[in-house]
């Protein structure tokens, strides 16, 4: 049973994964005040896009085990994000 889960986080590690960013970057920006909500939602989008353009292009570079790590955080409820993700692993490649 512990290989299997091994296996299954290896093959979500192999490639960026896909998340929701409009429905993400709805519930960021109702929760931001003082922004109008299309200029929120534009640079959340915009933002959230460039993440996962950083990250495709670096994904080989991560290490597995902070992939392991950090797509699973991102998972937990709340709302996922390519920033979020890119911040953990750039965070976990610091500290080694």
């Amino acid at each position: 049973m512990i290989a299997l889960s091994s296996q299954l986080v290896v093959a979500v590690a192999d490639r960026v994964p896909t998340f929701d960013i409009n429905r993400s970057c709805k519930l960021d920006a109702a929760a931001t005040t003082g922004l109008v909500l299309d200029q929120s939602m534009k640079s959340c989008v915009d933002d959230e896009n460039k993440a996962r353009q950083q990250l495709t292009s670096q994904w080989s570079s991560f290490p597995a085990a902070g992939k392991a790590n950090c797509i699973p955080q991102e998972s937990i409820g709340g709302t996922p994000s390519y920033v979020s993700l890119l911040t953990c692993l750039q965070m976990g490649t610091w500290s080694r």
